[in-house]
């Protein structure tokens, strides 16, 4: 399994994990964070030939107009660049405003979790031993 890291000028990590781009919202984004964490994962979709893009909001507590708008923005991109776009760890009050804001992901799957995002683009969890049990180290 491959990786690379990234905090361009947004400072929004993205994590290669295979064909995969791993990264988050965190609810500091301001709007010239939010352009710029656009940009370069756009940039990062072609240059790694990604083919998946799992994006966790979890820690996004509430979401305005533009980062809202940035979002759907960002996955329809993702999308026409020919990456599957999973956004995992929506809550509630996030989801309730983007209603409300009339804005669809449309196309984009959702996922409770970023794990539940993972399993959906076939990784597999570690299987973890019982607890108080041997660990096996060439597991």
């Amino acid at each position: 399994m491959s990786g690379g890291l990234s905090g361009g000028l947004s400072g929004v990590p993205i994590l290669r994990l295979g064909d995969v781009l791993v990264t988050g919202l965190l609810n500091e984004l301001d709007d010239k964070a939010a352009i710029a964490f656009t940009e370069e994962l756009t940039e990062r979709i072609v240059a790694d030939r990604a083919c998946a893009v799992l994006i966790d909001i979890s820690r996004l507590e509430i979401i305005d107009s533009f980062v809202a708008r940035t979002l759907m923005e960002l996955t329809t991109t993702a999308r026409l660049l020919g990456a599957r776009v999973i956004v995992a760890g929506m809550r509630p009050a996030v989801a309730i405003t983007l209603v409300e804001l009339g804005l669809q992901l449309s196309g984009v799957e959702t996922t409770l979790n970023a794990e539940q995002g993972m399993i959906a683009l076939g990784w597999q969890p570690a299987s973890r031993p019982p607890k108080g049990g041997p660990v096996d180290p060439l597991r």
